[in-house]
């Protein structure tokens, strides 16, 4: 017995650290790809210009964001920077009980835009912590112009929605409902209280 109690001892661990190897993996693809696209538009694309990528189904858009979605609050930028920097300090410290595949890509999506934007926060124009963040892609009937950050963080949103909804807890179980009926009946009517 104490050997088979050492060997689930041992394993134990094993699905917190693939889930934060996967996590750390999405969060870098999502980071890396959201700074390239941002370095290319720079580079290439005038400040204001309006150039069709995909036709006009995606153009690109090439502005400075001072403040949240849609521009709201562009003289809070500095609070923008804090909040993102709870939440990235949030999501590592929270990360050691995900063991779902689900819910491990969607702390790597939420991760990985949320560096994706602190980053252009912290280090682009006009000064430290009061960065505008680098939006481009703009799709028709769309009132906002966002980047590939913002795109990670509203999809890991969505899945977060959807999880929730279906009850997938941090684990990858889905969460079981006894029916209210049956818990009722099969309550003892004559128990000692």
């Amino acid at each position: 017995m104490p050997e088979t109690d050492s060997a689930s001892k041992a394993s134990t661990p094993a699905p917190r650290y693939w889930a934060l190897g996967v996590l750390a993996l999405v969060a870098l693809a999502i980071y890396a790809l959201d700074q390239l696209t941002k370095f290319l538009v720079i580079k290439n694309v005038a400040e204001g210009q309006l150039v069709p990528f995909i036709g006009t189904f995606i153009q690109l858009h090439f502005v400075k964001n001072a403040g949240a979605a849609f521009s709201l609050g562009t003289g809070m930028t500095w609070i923008f920077s804090i909040v993102a920097a709870v939440v990235v300090v949030f999501i590592i410290a929270f990360a050691r009980r995900i063991r779902s595949l689900a819910w491990t890509v969607l702390f790597g999506m939420l991760l990985g835009g949320t560096l994706g934007n602190l980053t252009d926060r912290l280090f682009r124009e006009p000064s430290f912590g009061q960065g505008h963040v680098i939006d481009f892609i703009q799709l028709p009937l769309f009132p906002a112009i966002f980047n590939i950050a913002d795109s990670a963080i509203v999809v890991s949103m969505g899945l977060f929605i959807l999880l929730t909804l279906l009850g997938v807890g941090l684990d990858g179980r889905r969460a079981r409902r006894a029916p209210a009926a049956k818990s009722a009946d099969a309550a003892p009517t004559d128990a000692p209280h």
